[in-house]
Formats: C-alpha cells, sequence, structure tokens
C-alpha cells in the first residue's frame, strides 16, 4: 500500500507539534522501515541537523540531543497517524488483481501481511482498502518482542502456514524488507515502486519488479528468481 503521504505528514505534524521544522518527504521515506520509534527518533534528530545545517540523513548516529522528547513525540504521533492513516493511503494501482491471481492460483497458497506499522493500524488500513480478506494474518511491529529484519515474525508465519523457506516467498519495498528475507532463509522481490526503492541496491532481492502487476509472473516463474 502506498502510505507515504499520510506518514510523511503525521511525521510533520509531530515535529511542529514539539516546536520542531518540518521535513522533506524525500528525507522523512529515508527515516521509514524500522518501526515507529525508529522513525520518530530519526526524525526528531533530523529537524535539529537541518535547522543546524548538518546532514539530516547522519543525524541518528550522534542522536537527539533531547532524547527525554522520543517517548511522548511516539504517543503523539501514534494518536495522529491512527486519527489521519487513510486520509490518503491506498493500495497501489493492480494490487487487488495481482492478490486475486496469486490466491486464485493455488487453493493451498497462503498471503500474510508482515510490518513494522503497529498492528492496530495495519489492520484496519487492511480493512478499510478492502485487503484483509486475502491474508490468513496481519502482523505489526508489536506483534512480536523484535521486528523486522529480524526473521521471528516470518518464522512464524511460515509455521502457521506449514511452509518452508524455500517455498516462502517475501515481497517488500526496502531493504528491511530484503534482510528479513534473507535472515529466514526465503525468497524476496523487491519493488521498485515503493517509498524507499534505492535502498534495494543493497542488498539486492532475488529479483526486482516494477508493478505488482509482475507478482504471479515472478511466482510462476522460478527462474526469475535467480536474476
Amino acid at each position: 500500500m502506498d502510505s507515504a503521504e499520510d506518514l510523511c505528514a503525521a511525521v510533520n505534524a509531530m515535529l511542529l507539534h514539539f516546536g520542531r521544522a518540518p521535513l522533506p518527504r524525500a528525507v522523512i521515506a529515508g527515516y521509514v522501515g524500522n518501526g515507529v520509534s525508529p522513525l520518530v527518533q530519526r526524525a526528531l534528530a533530523g529537524s535539529v541537523a537541518r535547522a543546524r545545517g548538518e546532514a539530516v540523513n547522519g543525524a541518528l548516529e550522534n542522536g537527539d540531543p533531547e532524547e527525554h522528547l522520543v517517548e511522548s513525540a511516539v504517543s503523539w504521533f501514534l494518536n495522529y497517524y491512527q486519527e489521519h492513516k487513510l486520509d490518503h493511503t491506498q493500495a497501489y494501482p493492480g494490487v487487488h488483481r495481482a492478490i486475486e491471481e496469486l490466491r486464485g492460483g493455488s487453493a493451498a497458497r497462503a498471503m500474510a501481511v508482515l510490518t513494522n506499522k503497529p498492528v492496530r493500524p495495519s489492520v484496519a488500513i487492511c480493512d478499510a482498502l478492502g485487503l484483509s480478506p486475502f491474508f490468513f494474518r496481519i502482523y505489526g511491529g508489536n506483534s512480536f518482542p523484535t521486528k523486522k529484519p529480524d526473521p521471528a515474525g516470518l518464522g512464524r508465519l511460515m509455521q502457521e502456514a506449514g511452509a518452508g523457506p524455500r517455498q516462502t516467498l517475501m515481497i517488500g519495498d526496502s531493504a528491511v524488507d530484503i534482510l528479513t528475507a534473507r535472515n529466514a532463509g526465503t525468497w524476496s522481490v523487491g519493488c521498485g515502486y515503493g517509498l524507499a526503492p534505492h535502498t534495494l541496491r543493497e542488498p539486492r532481492p532475488d529479483c526486482i519488479v516494477d508493478s505488482p502487476s509482475e507478482w504471479p509472473e515472478v511466482l510462476h516463474s522460478e527462474q526469475q528468481l535467480h536474476h
């Protein structure tokens, strides 16, 4: 799903609430992928760095000078995002048709969602976009003690689905997803149209697609997974 606009708006609303300068969407996009707390901490630090004329991408290395704000900022962000998570978020074009084709190809095929977003808004978004019926599980960043790229969540899904690593395909739009697949020993497909396609350069997925319409083709052609 394309949730970039709502995520970036929520981050900037949080920054303004705590007296920080907003950040460009491209900068915020580089902070997304590891869960809410790292996103908020990076945004706070990035805002400070930008105000000082420093590099925003390396801001987290030195930490935020007001770390006590992080917990309050995370709480505020979550409350705001809960109310505004569907202002502009939508499925990428072709997603519903691709998922229908994937599901229709095999009665035994199981599909699930594993995201680092908190599970409550993740389920609500999937419900609102008509995606939930396709998935036997929707797990979020607070469903397990660890988040992606730790493979625990993907391992649980494989166990519940009765599938082994080489029977499992992870589809994602960032290095975090590809690392999760690698850590779990599964196949991976990178989405070049997502929020942070530049992060797919390293580690490289087994293949990269430019549209959800390519998912079924990849799944039905094992040879492509070796490209």
